[in-house]
């Protein structure tokens, strides 16, 4: 094991840059009604009364407000859909990672075997951080913890106003960061390089 700093680095045989499989993300937030999305914003502001009617409020007003905030939370609704496919594209790729090493001698005794989602593959998320992994303004930690909170996205109507202005990020990062902490230490990271990747955004255009 290398230690460089606060840093601790797996120590891999030779001296050989290893290709990973590619990363496969949408990037665009993959929802297929937007005008559905649109009306559970505008259930969800009723249901909550998040603008409460004003007896001398002009209704033209009032119409204005509720449509601001209903564009709001689809906007916050788009990027949680959005993380979340970050989220579950790591995780896709982690998965192949592990075969790749599983066939790869001089790779095999790197990952130790564990019940999937393996807390130790955290060092794969690092290996995406250190590789700089551009993401369009997606939190890699964020988008994992969110895929391994949610299987699939909720339909906006399942929030609450307050988990999406305010509750995901807290609640992301604390599921990854649980689920990170529960590898045996010492967790080591993958000197970034001696891998190599692409990403291909699979969104269509």
């Amino acid at each position: 094991m290398d230690i460089l700093g606060d840093r601790k680095f797996v120590e891999v045989p030779g001296s050989t840059t290893h290709e990973l499989p590619p990363l496969l993300v949408r990037m665009a937030a993959d929802v297929k009604r937007l005008d559905k999305v649109m009306g559970m914003a505008n259930d969800l502001i009723e249901q909550e009364d998040m603008i409460p009617t004003q007896p001398f409020a002009v209704a033209d007003s009032q119409d204005r407000r509720k449509m601001d905030l209903a564009l709001s939370l689809v906007d916050q609704y788009l990027g949680f859909v959005q993380h979340w496919q970050w989220g579950d594209s790591i995780l896709e790729w982690i998965r192949q990672c592990e075969t790749t090493f599983e066939n790869r001698i001089d790779l095999r005794n790197l990952l130790r075997a564990d019940v999937w989602p393996h807390a130790g593959r955290s060092s794969f998320v690092t290996l995406l951080e250190d590789k700089a992994v551009k993401t369009g303004g997606v939190g890699i930690e964020k988008a994992v913890g969110l895929r391994l909170t949610f299987r699939q996205p909720p339909p906006l109507r399942c929030f609450s106003n307050q988990f999406l202005f305010y509750l995901n990020s807290p609640v992301a990062n604390t599921a990854y960061h649980t689920w990170a902490g529960l590898s045996p230490s010492p967790t080591s990271a993958f000197p970034p390089e001696r891998f190599i990747f692409n990403v291909f955004n699979m969104s269509l255009e």
